[in-house]
């Protein structure tokens, strides 16, 4: 008798994240909601659908890890990004806010990596699915005619670099297993990351991520991708 499939979306009350969840429990899947805080993670479940569970404790089993849950800052307040760019240049951002950001988006991730691996490596059909981004690849932002390369700093754009440079040392450790491992980028998606001054909506922005988590036990691993399959060079 043929399972479905379980996947455990971080990140998932509300944004992409959300949307994601809701798009794979759409395809038949069994989503773990998780989130910073049980109740929002339970208030989301419940907007979901009943294959979305709030996630708990103790988990049997594990398909997709979805990787998603990441912050931005913790003192844009108000500004606009162009004005919280000038705060955070590598010569005055704060080192408290880098921590802090770095300890959801890379550290986060990779504490989530290690505690789901066992379950992962039990699945027949696993994959790891860490959402990134284009703010990320150190080859884009290293050229001048990028549009947002006067807005690489240290603090999110520098860990979502970190997160791909993880990413890659998760998938050397895992290339001669059936555990698959991508990149996706969900694009400059207008939500709370980004004081909602994002182009694209979350519908549109989740899509690439979906895709991706979709992929069967013959999908590709090792890749870093936004919509439409577009590859992000690293």
């Amino acid at each position: 008798m043929h399972e479905k499939r379980v996947a455990l979306v971080t990140g998932a009350n509300q944004g992409v994240g959300l949307q994601v969840a809701k798009e794979l429990v759409e395809n038949g899947i069994t989503v773990l909601v998780g989130s910073r805080k049980f109740e929002r993670g339970k208030a989301a479940a419940q907007e979901i659908g009943p294959s979305a569970i709030a996630l708990q404790l103790d988990l049997g089993r594990l398909d997709l890890l979805v990787n998603n849950a990441a912050i931005s800052n913790t003192r844009k307040d108000s500004l606009s990004l162009r004005e919280y760019a000038q705060i955070t240049l590598a010569s005055n951002a704060s080192l408290d806010e880098i921590r802090a950001v770095w300890e959801t988006n890379v550290f986060g991730a990779l504490a989530v990596y290690q505690a789901m691996l066992p379950l992962l490596r039990e699945s027949l059909d696993a994959r790891i699915v860490n959402v990134s981004s284009g703010v990320g690849s150190l080859t884009v932002n290293a050229d001048p005619a990028y549009p947002y390369h006067a807005f690489y700093g240290p603090v999110y754009p520098a860990s979502k670099a970190a997160l791909n440079a993880i990413t890659l040392a998760i998938m050397v450790e895992l290339e001669r297993t059936n555990v698959k491992v991508n990149l996706a980028s969900p694009g400059f998606t207008k939500t709370n990351l980004n004081g909602y001054e994002g182009l694209e909506s979350v519908e549109d922005g989740s899509r690439e991520v979906v895709r991706v988590a979709l992929l069967g036990p013959d999908g590709p691993s090792g890749t870093f991708t936004r919509a439409d399959n577009i590859k992000i060079p690293w």
